[in-house]
């Protein structure tokens, strides 16, 4: 069965690639952990995204996305430790993060917002 196209699993994956590089560029410079916790925050995000994709409600689909939302915050964190530090690189990812992260607000928003119509009209 084809799939179909899906902006924000996109997005997501592509961000989870451009993550892992710089985390290679953050390992060179023998910045481990920091590249370590990068990594685990910023791959997951789409890998809750992923997850969602296959939720067994409306009310799971939220939770997993509230997750992605939650590691997405946690990346953006670990991003900024990098830019303010004198001795990390610096990347593009902040912007990027924030198109994502806007993106999962929007989402959670109109499903919970879908919902709450839907349990309104099934109750009238």
């Amino acid at each position: 069965m084809e799939q179909k196209d899906n902006p924000i699993l996109n997005l997501t994956i592509e961000f989870s690639i451009e993550v892992i590089s710089f985390v290679e560029e953050l390992e060179a410079k023998r910045k481990f952990v920091v590249a370590n916790q990068l990594l685990k925050a910023g791959t997951s995000i789409g890998a809750n995204v992923h997850e969602a994709q296959n939720a067994e409600s409306k009310l799971d689909f939220i939770h997993k996305l509230k997750i992605a939302h939650k590691e997405a915050d946690e990346t953006m964190y670990w991003l900024t430790i990098c830019e303010k530090s004198n001795s990390y690189p610096t990347s593009d990812l902040k912007d990027k993060l924030q198109t994502i992260i806007k993106i999962l607000s929007k989402i959670i928003a109109s499903t919970k917002n879908n919902l709450k119509n839907k349990t309104t009209i099934s109750v009238q």
